[in-house]
């Protein structure tokens, strides 16, 4: 009689626990506030596309908003950072997915086959070469999705062009070109027509040539999908396109495993593989990263020389970070959590000693009702403890990028670049300052005094 009322009580609770859990949709009410904010955190961090922008831009932007130097600085940085983070996070899958794979690069292929051809595109060369296809069909992919990265090629072309953008806006808007006038150094606000000139028509000859390379990549693209097939040579070319590391280690005969890894991952510019759709690529966006810092660079030196200083000054910097810091980081920051035996119902080892995936917002549940069952809790102490600590792991590595990344750098560039006028001012001697007043500048006017910006 005990023992069956003893099983009868487990079930009970059991089934009470079971009705406790709380969806993936939807903060349990039981939740504090501060969980419940951290929830909305973690679930923010592993939703989609529109949201990354989001981050980003936040992480970016925002510390910047914070130490603007004038309206006009706040404004061109808003404009940059917002379309950036539009390229970084929208460009490649809009392209690649939705412009290029399915509409363009799908039209050119036979139509008793396309949908075949179509479908296969995600999967990378491997998997094509392995795969039941027929060889024609086989070799039809591998030059499509060879064409639809070569169209691709209009993603850093977008992004080495958005610096004389921005040139072009801050020239147009408020009709300044010299840098010191927008980072506030030059409380005279003099400017110079020629050198106005020269940002606007250079500026125009990038973005022109910009848009010539998008195209001839996107035209050379379908030619590749539609006849690239009956090449081995153009075959040959896709497969180095979209992976050279990997075809740069087997020329070499790597050895080293780390080596290896490091080639394939980081030198890969074939989209990766989503649930079957196209995701940047780490390779593809550290072609992207460089891409953008030549293009700031060369957009930066039309502006002053203090301008193209503080550009090298940070832009390393983040596109460093942007490639490998947020990996990095990560990786040694579970590593630390590990090997202080932190979280263990999160941070796990593989059977080689490396750390296991941490299970993902919706798994968390699974975890709390087995954690509730074990320690004979409440399924919602449990998963509120669980959200807390996976707060922590996402958390620390968004947090340093804000913090380090964002206010520290542009800090730093700023002070760097304010130093530098300073002490350029302070080297000219009052015979090359008298020149300089003497040229023909003309005062520019104080546009946005009114709305309290200092210019």
């Amino acid at each position: 009689m005990i023992p069956s009322l003893v099983n009868t009580n487990i079930n009970n609770e059991y089934f009470k626990q079971r009705q406790q859990k709380p969806s993936f949709g939807a903060v349990n009410s039981e939740f504090s506030k501060s969980t419940k904010y951290l929830d909305k955190f973690l679930k923010s961090q592993e939703n989609l596309s529109h949201t990354r922008f989001i981050q980003g831009t936040l992480t970016n932007w925002f510390p910047k908003a914070v130490l603007s130097r004038s309206f006009v600085d706040f404004s061109e940085f808003t404009f940059l950072e917002f379309i950036e983070s539009g390229i970084f996070y929208f460009a490649a899958p809009f392209f690649g997915e939705h412009l290029f794979r399915n509409k363009l690069f799908k039209a050119v292929q036979p139509k008793k086959i396309k949908d075949t051809v179509v479908k296969n595109l995600a999967n990378s060369v491997d998997e094509i070469k392995n795969s039941n296809l027929d060889k024609t069909l086989k070799n039809r992919a591998i030059a499509t999705k060879g064409g639809i990265l070569l169209g691709c090629m209009t993603v850093p072309a977008l992004e080495y062009g958005l610096g004389f953008a921005k040139n072009l806006f801050t020239l147009k808007v408020f009709k300044i070109s010299d840098f010191n006038n927008v980072a506030n150094l030059n409380k005279e606000k003099t400017v110079d027509p020629k050198q106005q000139k020269r940002v606007e028509t250079h500026s125009k000859n990038v973005l022109a040539k910009m848009g010539i390379l998008s195209a001839t990549s996107i035209l050379s693209g379908l030619a590749l999908a539609a006849f690239g097939h009956k090449s081995k040579a153009a075959l040959k070319f896709s497969e180095i396109l979209l992976e050279p590391g990997a075809n740069i280690s087997k020329a070499l005969n790597v050895k080293s495993k780390k080596v290896d890894e490091f080639l394939k991952d980081y030198l890969k510019f074939d989209f990766t593989n989503n649930n079957g759709k196209f995701a940047l690529s780490k390779g593809l966006l550290a072609a992207t990263c460089i891409t953008g810092l030549f293009g700031y660079s060369s957009a930066a030196k039309d502006r002053g020389k203090l301008d193209f200083l503080e550009v090298w000054t940070r832009v390393p910097l983040v596109v460093l970070y942007t490639i490998f810091g947020s990996s990095i980081l990560d990786a040694g920051f579970k590593k630390y959590l590990a090997k202080t035996g932190q979280f263990p119902d999160l941070i796990k080892k593989n059977t080689d000693g490396s750390i296991a995936n941490v299970p993902s917002r919706k798994d968390l549940p699974k975890i709390a009702e087995k954690l509730a069952l074990k320690n004979n809790t409440n399924v919602n102490e449990e998963l509120s403890k669980l959200i807390k600590q996976k707060s922590v792991i996402t958390g620390v590595p968004f947090l340093f990028s804000l913090v380090a990344m964002g206010f520290t750098l542009s800090a730093i560039s700023r002070i760097w670049t304010s130093y530098r006028y300073h002490h350029q001012a302070k080297s000219q001697t009052p015979q090359n300052q008298e020149q300089v007043n003497n040229t023909n500048f003309i005062p520019k006017s104080s546009t946005f005094q009114g709305l309290g910006f200092s210019q």
